[in-house]
């Protein structure tokens, strides 16, 4: 199809007037604004995107597939993060740079055997975090979101970076710096002279941890960083390692720890579900306090559950692609250019492919299940060459924490607190999610 002549203006949405802010800011945010416009004007809706102009929202699974290879983002829409990066915009950068850096970057953080390898190290730094919560249980509420941060933060460090944070102060200050710095570059005309001390924190931080590599490297040891060796190899600059250390940090830290966040809230509110992934582990690991890697595969229920609350609370709300040659989404066509919106939580609440979707129900990811819907209908780590690429990380590190903290402590939200999700480059509960925890009696084989 040729695009002379082609135009979106006949795709329902909104009225077009302004950049959209004002409707984006009046839903409470991005993330609730796709909601409303779905529900409204159907699968697939034009609307003013605030950094964009128009855009295409696509809801439907069937309708994404015609999406699925575009390689491009739309530049101005990632400007905020190109402060934290010197070689160049890492979300955006052209398709033919892109390949080879993602293809080094999947080679480590999708490898099994490395996943493997570190498996002890994560195990021992969740038992870390357990431990302190113990001490603190009986003084009150812990604050999930902060901790479990700095906890997925110290372990992307151990994997990724050959360096684990020292301390989890130390954890807690970059992912202080981080809040701070997007707060900032997220924010329309937000003073960033605040966040330029942060931003130089963070990179103190990401250099000591090269520095630190270099010197094991020097020494020839074992526990070297897998991901700056390969992209040292792979001959990617200085620069450019500095960038990718930083961005992973970022995406990594953010990402897993507000799933196992939102898993703990949602199983705090379905107690039967919550017995359910405890009998299983009691079942699979008997009075082992700490899963072994083999173990994964055999907590069936704990996956789904995981999969079920990335399906309600999306870790990454939302994505976006440049569409680089003319498509056709049903009975629309959409010339080259068009800013393709792609609204993970809507698609989410497809009610044709999830019947009753606001209802948690972890028997939604069966094999059986699963097998009937269509690959789009579940994108929690996005969609095609530019999705996330530490999602298998994520799913192993946060499987293994899940494991150990409901193995030791039953969960219970503590009372009057309202948890409501926003967007903060993550989906953010805004207060956080306090919860008051009591010490389980260790299971018997």
């Amino acid at each position: 199809m040729r695009g002379d002549g082609i135009t979106p203006s006949q795709i329902p949405g909104p009225p077009a007037e302004g950049d959209g802010a004002d409707a984006v800011v009046t839903a409470g945010g991005l993330h609730n604004y796709q909601l409303k416009l779905h529900a409204e004007y159907g699968p697939v809706v034009r609307f003013p995107l605030p950094g964009a102009g128009m855009a295409v929202s696509v809801a439907d699974p069937v309708l994404l597939e015609a999406t699925a290879k575009i390689n491009k983002r739309p530049e101005k829409l990632f400007e905020f993060l190109a402060p934290l990066q010197e070689s160049g915009n890492l979300q955006t950068i052209p398709a033919d740079e892109h390949g080879p850096w993602r293809r080094v970057m999947l080679s480590v953080l999708a490898g099994r055997p490395s996943h493997e390898a570190h498996f002890a190290r994560f195990a021992a730094l969740t038992e870390e975090l357990a431990d302190r919560w113990a001490e603190r249980a009986a003084g009150g509420a812990v604050a999930l979101q902060r901790d479990l941060s700095e906890l997925s933060l110290r372990m992307i460090c151990q994997y990724a970076l050959g360096s684990g944070l020292e301390s989890p102060e130390e954890a807690g200050r970059v992912v202080s710096a981080f809040e701070e710095v997007l707060t900032a570059y997220l924010t329309p005309q937000a003073d960033t002279s605040g966040a330029e001390q942060a931003l130089a924190h963070l990179r103190a931080t990401v250099d000591q941890v090269l520095a630190a590599h270099r010197e094991r490297g020097a020494d020839e040891r074992a526990d070297r960083s897998d991901l700056i060796a390969a992209l040292a190899a792979a001959g990617e600059s200085p620069a450019r390692i500095r960038d990718t250390v930083l961005m992973t940090m970022l995406a990594a830290h953010h990402t897993t720890g507000v799933a196992i966040s939102w898993t703990l809230y949602l199983l705090a509110r379905h107690p039967d579900a919550a017995k359910r992934v405890v009998d299983e582990l009691d079942q699979v690991l008997g009075d082992r306090a700490v899963p072994e890697y083999g173990d994964l595969r055999k907590l069936t229920y704990l996956d789904r559950v995981l999969r079920e609350t990335m399906r309600l609370y999306p870790p990454g709300p939302y994505g976006a692609r440049e569409a680089t040659e003319d498509l056709v989404l049903g009975d629309y066509a959409v010339p080259a250019g068009t800013t393709i919106f792609y609204p993970f939580w809507a698609v989410h609440m497809n009610p044709e492919y999830w019947p009753d979707p606001q209802v948690f129900d972890p028997d939604r990811f069966t094999p059986e299940a699963s097998a009937r819907r269509p690959r789009l209908a579940y994108i929690p780590f996005g969609v095609g060459p530019r999705s996330c690429e530490g999602a298998a990380l994520a799913v192993v590190e946060a499987q293994l924490v899940l494991a150990i903290l409901l193995k030791r402590f039953h969960f219970e939200l503590a009372p009057g607190q309202t948890v409501t999700p926003i967007e903060r480059f993550v989906l953010w509960a805004a207060e956080d999610i306090h919860m008051n925890l009591t010490p389980r009696e260790p299971a018997h084989a």
